[in-house]
């Protein structure tokens, strides 16, 4: 970037650049009328440095009426200002409305283009977490986020910069709403099957002691066709830096190691904690830590992996434990199931094999465009790069 338009770039408090910003509000939650309506309403945990298209839970009229919430308008900063989340900033996509813990900034877009301010504020995440204050709880407020201080150029080069940030999300966008239509798809072909029956209706159905069957089909147990391991539990203290994801109780990684356990792909069942039970489908290979796990030795892993998708009511009653929540291996291979004879698994899983392996290329994909992302905010925001 030449030295001319670097001098150009001028730090700018976010509240120069906003035409209008507030907080929300919450509605008594012991009002049952004040939610279940149509009206979007977000929580500080649903903003994670992303787009919002949708919220966990919905306000009426009523409830917006009686509470300090209010509509945002689309394409506003948000800002999460408590709690873990604390800095985390998304985009809304729709109009909605917040809790009181978000800070939501309507950017003016003479001044400033909304996505590069997004990403200035998502490249200092950590300097503006710093400035949190409080006891058990860090806070910020909005005040302090509206002097907060970024880094903005020329509106024409904002728009430059985000547009090249902005291209690669979309791109991991577009990829996990594909990889939902390719998980509904596998699912659906599953229950058509394996549930309805519809291919093999036509054929005698007998009598069993979960309904009627296909005729030499039987009831079974899961462990029959695949039989979950535990794996070998390793912490942190012990792991050796690397890129393979550890996966233990969490629905994500609970850090990376150099060395894996496992061979791609594998379905792992989260055994102990608030999540015991969460299953997943990993397409690399993993470290199974504290966790239940088949992977590429089972050959009907695919078939076993959409059972459980359809069945997740069953992972969720197999919890054990008062006081922790466990799901032993041993719980899920004696899972009760309906067992088609091998080659109907194998017909099945011929179809459904290159839905999941596209999902899996689509998710490598989006994480390469993920550290490539990352790897050119800073740039991009210091000037490094010229566009």
């Amino acid at each position: 970037m030449e030295e001319e338009e670097r001098m150009e770039w001028k730090e700018v408090r976010l509240g120069e650049v906003c035409s209008n910003s507030c907080s929300g509000g919450t509605p008594k939650s012991t009002v049952e009328d004040y939610y279940g309506g149509e009206i979007p309403w977000l929580n500080t945990k649903e903003i994670d440095f992303n787009r919002i298209y949708k919220t966990e839970k919905y306000i009426t009229d009523l409830g917006l009426r009686n509470s300090s919430a209010k509509w945002i308008k689309e394409n506003c900063v948000i800002i999460a200002m408590y709690g873990a989340t604390a800095a985390k900033v998304a985009i809304n996509k729709i109009p909605l409305t917040t809790n009181q813990a978000c800070c939501n900034l309507e950017i003016n877009s003479k001044l400033a283009d909304y996505n590069y301010v997004y990403y200035a504020i998502k490249n200092d995440f950590t300097k503006l977490a710093s400035l949190a204050n409080g006891g058990a709880q860090q806070n910020l407020n909005s005040q302090l986020i509206k002097d907060y201080e970024i880094h903005l150029p020329p509106l024409d080069t904002q728009r430059k910069i985000s547009s090249v940030l902005s291209s690669l999300d979309d791109k991991i966008e577009t990829n996990n709403k594909l990889n939902s239509k390719l998980e509904e798809m596998a699912q659906a072909i599953f229950k058509e099957w394996f549930v309805d029956f519809g291919p093999f209706k036509n054929g005698k159905m007998v009598e069993s002691e979960m309904g009627l069957i296909p005729e030499g089909w039987k009831v079974g147990k899961l462990g029959e066709i695949c039989t979950f391991k535990r794996g070998k539990v390793i912490v942190a203290k012990n792991a050796i830096p690397g890129d393979i994801p550890v996966v233990a109780g969490g629905m994500e990684p609970a850090y990376y190691h150099n060395e894996a356990n496992t061979k791609a792909p594998v379905v792992t069942i989260s055994n102990s904690g608030a999540n015991a039970g969460f299953m997943r489908m990993y397409h690399s290979d993993i470290w199974a830590s504290d966790c239940s796990f088949i992977d590429k030795e089972c050959h009907n892993i695919y078939f076993v992996y959409c059972f459980l998708s359809i069945n997740s009511r069953l992972l969720r009653h197999a919890q054990t434990g008062a006081v922790q929540p466990h799901v032993k291996p041993s719980d899920v291979n004696n899972f009760d199931m309906i067992l088609p004879p091998q080659n109907i698994i194998e017909e099945f899983q011929t179809i459904i094999k290159p839905i999941i392996t596209q999902i899996g290329f689509n998710i490598k994909e989006s994480q390469r465009l993920s550290t490539l992302r990352d790897s050119l905010l800073p740039k991009l925001m210091k000037g490094e790069i010229e566009i």
